[in-house]
């Protein structure tokens, strides 16, 4: 199983951003695909969460209304559209996969693939 995040990068605050997490290696349709990050100093926190077969998400509430969690059966990616940044949303962003989900956690320790980072940085 392989996940690869992409899409991150130097933006001011207000701007939008898309992250990617293109998956490979299993078929993902009864995973939960989930995102989460960690600023510098930080514990990692939950972003979102989206079931692959029902597409229902759950968000962290210092997200929910500005970001959204979809995903692309045919390309089998996640994406996570982020609008209205703001700088305490700078921090590595990681994608991840709990392949046997009873629920959409938000604990990362429910989640057992983990793709490496991308850097969203948002400037004020």
């Amino acid at each position: 199983v392989q996940l690869q995040a992409s899409g991150g990068g130097l933006v001011q605050a207000g701007d939008s951003l898309r992250l990617s997490c293109a998956t490979s290696g299993r078929t993902f349709s009864s995973y939960v695909m989930g995102w989460f990050r960690q600023a510098p100093g930080k514990e990692r926190e939950f972003v979102a969460a989206i079931r692959w077969s029902a597409g229902s998400a759950v968000y962290a509430n210092s997200v929910k209304g500005r970001f959204s969690i979809s995903r692309d059966n045919a390309k089998n990616t996640v994406y996570l559209q982020m609008n209205s940044l703001r700088p305490e949303d700078t921090a590595v962003y990681y994608c991840a996969a709990d392949s046997v989900p009873t629920v959409v956690a938000t604990d990362g320790r429910e989640y057992d693939y983990w793709g490496q980072g991308t850097q969203v940085t948002v400037s004020s």
